[in-house]
């Protein structure tokens, strides 16, 4: 090792080890482990992304990330107040402090991260807009939508693709948006639109709450880019890091082969990469304030990536969606986490 190179690597490990010191005395970590509690702001209800059922336990994939930070502090999964949030209000709640966190479908866009005084930590689920209509309308393709309406949702980035869209095919259309995602599916149904539009995701599960979901197809085309994720405020940098490995972590794991189930044996293991991730070696959690099993107790507590996806969204699921864009990278999607080392 060279001298520079030597010095280099000895500084770098000092403010690794002081960034750890302060992520354990200040900020919003500390706070919340303070009050005992995460408190996450979610969606207002949508099937296999954040949804209560009738004891208000809630579930969904957006949820389990929640969770996972919870299990991550506390090593209990369970020390999370929900708060439901609409499209309008989500990011006033960031930016007020009356949410810690906000995992809901939320599209990372370059306007939301500069100029809201936010931080996007990831994406947990890659998705993109679409278009849903009654089958009895013998539409196809969203390229014969020409003059039809279509109901939409406030405040999302739905409204400003759609005009993009027809823009874009030459074809006229008239829009009709709702406050909320329930008033825009029950003002779909109701026929005072052709077809409905949001990610592809929402329209999947949107459906289940039709009357007679058979009857209504969500159409091929996917006219946007979607990227969905958890969203911080600026500022603490630690609490962004905390997010964002909680994140990877559930990724790693699903690379790794480490699930639910196997993470006890695990600990075990002489793989360098899967000792790293389960805290049998090194000091990662230390380095942004938290004990060294933290993404032991993730996966103990939640489970991985594709476990998650699985259950709330895929085949597991009602919604049955394909892993598509987010299979791992190793099986052809784009689910890819920087390496803990």
């Amino acid at each position: 090792m060279n001298t520079i190179f030597g010095a280099a690597l000895a500084a770098t490990a000092a403010i690794v080890c002081a960034g750890g010191a302060q992520a354990q005395t200040g900020g919003l970590l500390a706070q919340i482990k303070s009050k005992g509690v995460l408190t996450c702001g979610v969606g207002p209800g949508l099937a296999g992304f954040g949804i209560p059922d009738a004891q208000g336990n809630w579930t969904g994939l957006d949820v389990d990330l929640c969770k996972a930070i919870s299990a991550a502090i506390f090593n209990d999964p369970n020390k999370v107040k929900y708060i439901p949030l609409s499209s309008k209000d989500r990011f006033t709640a960031l930016q007020s402090g009356e949410v810690d966190l906000l995992s809901r479908n939320t599209t990372w866009t370059m306007s939301r991260d500069t100029s809201l005084g936010l931080n996007f930590a990831g994406v947990n689920y890659y998705d993109g807009q679409g278009f849903m209509v009654n089958k009895k309308l013998n539409i196809t393709s969203a390229l014969k939508l020409g003059g039809a309406s279509v109901c939409t949702q406030q405040g999302t980035t739905t409204e400003l693709n759609l005009a993009d869209f027809f823009r874009a095919n030459n074809m006229k259309y008239e829009v009709v948006a709702f406050a909320s995602s329930d008033e825009t599916i029950k003002a779909y149904e109701s026929g005072r639109c052709d077809a409905f539009t949001t990610d592809a995701s929402g329209l999947y599960a949107e459906r289940l709450k039709l009357a007679n979901a058979a009857d209504h197809i969500v159409l091929p085309e996917i006219i946007s880019k979607e990227p969905l994720g958890p969203v911080v405020r600026h500022g603490d940098d630690n609490w962004l890091d905390v997010v964002k490995w909680t994140h990877n972590a559930m990724l790693n794991a699903e690379e790794l082969g480490v699930t639910k189930a196997n993470v006890d044996s695990m600990l075990k293991s002489d793989n360098p990469e899967i000792k790293r991730l389960v805290g049998t070696e090194g000091k990662f959690g230390e380095a942004i304030g938290l004990t060294n099993d933290w993404a032991y107790r993730i996966i103990k507590h939640v489970g991985n990536y594709g476990e998650s996806f699985e259950k709330n969204v895929g085949a597991g699921s009602l919604l049955k969606i394909a892993r598509g864009q987010n299979a791992l990278w190793t099986k052809g999607g784009l689910q890819y986490a920087p390496p803990i080392r």
